[in-house]
């Protein structure tokens, strides 16, 4: 027997339908490419939004054709998010900051049939012009008095024109809720990227997710700046949850610095934002030095890498800002953990509290985890063993675009995320390692979070990374790399005294080495095997 409920499709176009009727005066304010501030409301968004699907349409976009993104936090790019999926197209949006190589090979994989790009980023897609074999043409985010010329790129299409041209009447199309509505690439460290296919399913129940009480937590009160880029894992799902709780939205466009973040921060009363922890750094480095605040701000979420517990206690004790850790992936839409305190929680003491803190959180509803060892017998979740951690649920990926990696799937639906953690009784996850980082020294395993964390807890440290080197005796040893701040005059004694109390003896760092900056990936994580090639031969004294 089946219930008599209406079986409405969970699409992408229901959430900006709903913000245009519901919250249509909210705003949405960019920061432009161009420079002025950009402010309309989420009625008018949709109303540009159909036009560009109307446009999508005389430009011969089919359903299922994908459609690459080039683009910054803007609301001419949130307006391709909606209209490309609404319209039953796929809205793959591609990471600039990725290498040549990589950028060809996604776009030729995906077998994107037309790119939107922002102004800046044109220079980047003349230098792939040869190499992209099936690209129709680019539309260039900008008017016509802001539009680039190009000798290499014949057909250059202005967004705004092509935008005048359409009429707002487009009607969207009850499409199957399991259609393909997004694309994201990995960006591994090793081998090609590897393709994660959204659908509309699993976007709309993620955006469930990540709004609840314990996930996101935004409503219609909240004023969202996203800080994590459009183009890397759907910005964590914000330009969808902030449309279906109509939060204003600020969005920062390329300038990512720390004036222009706090300048968006004061001036739209900014109450939450989310970013990975090197934008914070930056931040909270410029908040000190300058001696501003972020009163508005009430909480961040802090994802993408581990986010170290000085940071948030500066937060958290210096500006009374909230810090919520989140842990994900670009294979689960992302959102898997948030790390929010029970209720049982509500009488810890200040070191206890931040040392919940540190952990990656709970997964939230629709997510399932359990780690388990190299043979893949589950593993007790008592807080101390740490095995791999697999994941399934209503919004991860069950296999990548073309087949690729299919052994990072089981035949029960598990994915092997690449992630050593431990699980506690109460569903608390902790991070210990990216299963290729961790150092395994004499039989025992060694965090290099753990120790890059604490390592930035120093005063002198700006930013620290942990590979293991190899040893003799003990197969491997930890290797601590320092990035100083900013006239600090931090030296190796200082750092390993620093130390002493905080780690087992073991846990030790064999030796500091002093650099002038550390090599990131596309996404801002840390690049360990690019430090692991440059420190291969190193020898430690203790060798």
């Amino acid at each position: 027997m089946h219930g008599l409920m209406m079986d409405m499709p969970l699409l992408i176009s229901s959430l900006i339908k709903h913000a245009a009727q519901y919250h249509g005066d909210t705003e949405i304010v960019t920061r432009t490419v161009e420079g002025p501030i950009h402010r309309y409301t989420y009625a008018e968004a949709h109303s540009r939004a159909r036009r560009l699907a109307n446009a999508l349409k005389g430009l011969g976009v089919q359903q299922g054709d994908r459609i690459g993104t080039l683009a910054w936090n803007t609301h001419r790019h949130y307006e391709v998010y909606f209209a490309v999926s609404g319209m039953g197209a796929v809205c793959h949006t591609i990471n600039p900051r990725l290498f040549h190589d990589q950028l060809t090979y996604i776009i030729n994989h995906a077998r994107d049939v037309y790119l939107f790009v922002d102004a800046t980023l044109v220079p980047l897609v003349e230098q792939l012009a040869d190499e992209i074999r099936e690209v129709r043409g680019v539309v260039v985010l900008t008017d016509e008095a802001h539009m680039p010329k190009s000798d290499v790129l014949p057909r250059l299409i202005c967004y705004e024109s092509l935008l005048d041209e359409q009429r707002d009447d487009f009607d969207w199309p009850l499409l199957d809720e399991n259609t393909a509505s997004s694309l994201c690439y990995t960006s591994g460290t090793t081998g090609n990227p590897k393709g994660v296919l959204y659908s509309h399913r699993s976007n709309v129940l993620h955006t469930f997710g990540a709004a609840l009480p314990d996930s996101l937590n935004l409503s219609a009160r909240d004023v969202v700046m996203p800080v994590v880029p459009m183009f890397h894992a759907n910005a964590w799902g914000m330009p969808y949850v902030t449309t279906m709780t109509g939060a204003k939205q600020v969005l920062p466009g390329p300038q990512l610095d720390p004036a222009s973040l706090h300048e968006l921060i004061e001036s739209e009363g900014v109450t939450f934002s989310a970013a990975v922890p090197t934008v914070w750094l930056m931040l909270l480095s410029w908040l000190n030095e300058t001696g501003n605040r972020v009163d508005s701000m009430k909480s961040v979420v802090i994802g993408g890498s581990a986010c170290p517990r000085a940071m948030m206690e500066t937060f958290g004790e210096k500006y009374g800002v909230n810090v919520r850790h989140a842990w994900g992936m670009t294979e689960m839409s992302p959102l898997g953990t948030m790390n929010t305190p029970l209720l049982r929680h509500a009488n810890l003491s200040k070191k206890e509290y931040y040392d919940l803190c540190e952990n990656q959180g709970r997964p939230i509803f629709g997510v399932e985890m359990k780690i388990t060892d190299d043979e893949g017998r589950e593993l007790p979740r008592d807080g101390k063993a740490f095995g791999d951690l697999r994941v399934r649920g209503l919004w991860v990926a069950k296999s990548y675009l073309g087949g690729a990696g299919s052994s990072a799937f089981d035949e029960d639906g598990w994915f092997s995320t690449g992630d050593v953690a431990t699980l506690d009784a109460n569903g608390y996850m902790r991070i210990t390692d990216r299963s290729k980082d961790v150092i395994k020294s004499g039989g025992e395993w060694i965090s290099s979070i753990d120790l890059e964390n604490l390592a930035v807890g120093h005063p002198g440290v700006a930013e620290a990374a942990v590979i293991g080197v190899k040893h003799p005796k003990w197969d491997e040893r930890p290797l601590l790399l320092i990035v100083r701040r900013k006239d600090s005059k931090l030296d190796k004694a200082e750092i390993l005294t620093y130390l002493q109390d905080k780690v087992a003896r073991w846990w030790m760092p064999d030796d500091v080495v002093f650099v002038d900056e550390l090599p990131h990936t596309a996404t801002g994580k840390l690049l360990k095997t690019k430090l692991r090639e440059d420190f291969a031969d190193y020898v430690l004294p203790t060798a």
